[in-house]
């Protein structure tokens, strides 16, 4: 199951639930006012740096695929260098 962000629309804050993606939209109860005016917000994986960035490691830039399943690094999806 993946976890889901809200947000409460009463006090403002966010707070996150484990459920079922078929029940994601229905109305969460907000841990902070107990609240059931809540909403789920879009979530992304993706992050911006202000800074430099020469230190930060970038997935789809490295050899290799960037590890996980047919990235070559579990050995199982035939790319070992045997």
């Amino acid at each position: 199951m993946p976890i889901y962000e809200y947000r409460c629309e009463s006090c403002a804050g966010k707070f996150e639930v484990l459920t079922r993606f078929a029940e994601r939209d229905s109305a969460q109860v907000c841990p902070a006012c107990e609240s059931t005016k809540t909403r789920v917000l879009v979530s992304s994986f993706a992050f911006a740096s202000g800074g430099d960035t020469s230190s930060v490691s970038d997935f789809a830039s490295e050899t290799g695929g960037g590890g996980g399943c047919c990235g070559g690094a579990c050995g199982s999806c035939g790319s070992s260098p045997n």
